[in-house]
């Protein structure tokens, strides 16, 4: 489709980009209530519309830092609210919005994109790649015994009012150290969680963690009753700062009355949830799914941001979409630099988006023939390079 425009929406044009998002979805748009609720997650400049004669597709960001591995923080732009109208799908309408959306990354200096993908098939072709995973858990309450050497934690504090936790919930959120994968959540965030929390069918509830510091976690949640039996607890939202807070934010959801199961999503890969108990099977996970999916849009920078371990090894990066990223860097544990020495591995964008935080091992993503080496020993030397200490993990849905 040639005769597509993209371009930036202004505010008076958001509710109808969200309109249309939200017919993508096959979900009715919010009402005038819920939509001064939710307006807000709509950063100014960050809205894009696709048109040929009328709006036809849209896509969004908001603006936020990466933690990546070593801790430093890098600029990330939070890619949301992708939709084509059903009319117009396959005619190059999302190319448009993609290409419009990376240049525009590139050229205001963001070092990464990432997005949450619909479907595990669209993204890669734009360069993402999936860089963080969680699983889905089930704690069967009545079987979770806490083990005698689990931390005892601190003081727990409900909080059962919505506009409670729209004030507290932040300021617990950015006290806390963030691991790799994590990003930060700002004023363009929360709203979106609030909204969430608006359309519970029942009671929502938070408890915030207090710590020999102050406030150093906090856990939400809402519960399904069905009668004459424990309900479902629903876990929302679930962030600490430390092992003590973890286990006393578990201790105090394992006490609260009434409860068979508590549900546990989109958690951390290596989260040791099991192994507070004295039955590591009271807590059951039920699948691992691809969670963030990253995009490098400034590889230098990126590659630059974090440690390397190990000989330096000459990698070979091919970027379709941003071009200026495709060429040879060395990376080792004495920096990073582009190079025209021989490579020791050639991969995509894409790929190196899936290694750069540690989610997958370069040595399966060869075997998987996604990483092409000069020789076999090479995999196990990227592997080397890009080890990290714990498995990356988002914990923030967009």
């Amino acid at each position: 489709m040639n005769d597509v425009v993209v371009r930036s929406l202004g505010d008076d044009e958001f509710r109808a980009a969200n309109a249309l998002f939200y017919g993508t979805l096959h979900v009715t748009p919010p009402t005038d209530e819920q939509w001064e609720r939710v307006r807000d997650v709509y950063q100014p400049g960050r809205v894009l519309g696709a048109f040929d004669q009328q709006l036809i597709g849209t896509a969004r960001s908001f603006d936020a830092e990466l933690v990546v591995p070593g801790g430093a923080r890098v600029p990330l732009a939070a890619v949301t609210g992708v939709g084509v109208r059903a009319d117009r799908t396959r005619r190059g309408v999302l190319s448009a919005l993609m290409r419009h959306q990376l240049t525009d990354f590139a050229d205001r200096g963001m070092v990464a994109a990432s997005l949450y993908a619909s479907e595990g098939e669209i993204y890669g072709r734009f360069g993402y790649g999936i860089g963080t995973r969680f699983r889905d858990c089930t704690v069967h309450r009545h079987r979770a015994r806490l083990r005698p050497g689990v931390p005892s934690g601190g003081e727990v504090e409900l909080v059962t009012s919505i506009d409670d936790m729209r004030r507290r919930l932040p300021e617990v959120y950015d006290r806390l150290p963030l691991r790799p994968g994590m990003m930060t959540r700002g004023a363009h965030w929360w709203p979106g969680l609030f909204s969430m929390l608006h359309r519970q069918g029942g009671p929502v509830s938070a408890v915030v963690h207090h710590g020999p510091d102050g406030p150093d976690g906090f856990a939400v949640y809402t519960v399904d009753r069905d009668a004459g039996t424990g309900g479902t607890m629903r876990l929302l939202d679930l962030h600490y700062a430390d092992a003590s807070a973890f286990a006393g934010l578990w201790r105090f959801l394992l006490s609260v009355d009434l409860i068979q199961e508590i549900s546990a999503r989109h958690r951390g890969l290596d989260e040791p949830l099991e192994l507070l108990f004295t039955d590591p099977r009271a807590c059951e996970t039920k699948e691992v799914l691809d969670e963030s999916w990253l995009r490098l849009v400034d590889v230098e920078s990126a590659l630059a941001a974090r440690p390397w371990r190990g000989e330096p090894l000459v990698l070979d990066v091919t970027d379709p979409v941003l071009p200026r990223n495709s060429g040879r860097y060395r990376v080792g544990s004495d920096g990073v630099r582009r190079t025209d020495a021989t490579p020791d591995a050639q991969l995509d964008v894409d790929v190196l988006s899936m290694v750069y935080t540690g989610a997958w091992r370069p040595s399966a993503l060869v075997a998987a023939g996604r990483i092409t080496v000069r020789e076999p020993t090479t995999a196990d030397r990227v592997d080397e390079l890009v080890l990290t200490r714990s498995a990356p993990w988002c914990g923030t849905f967009f």
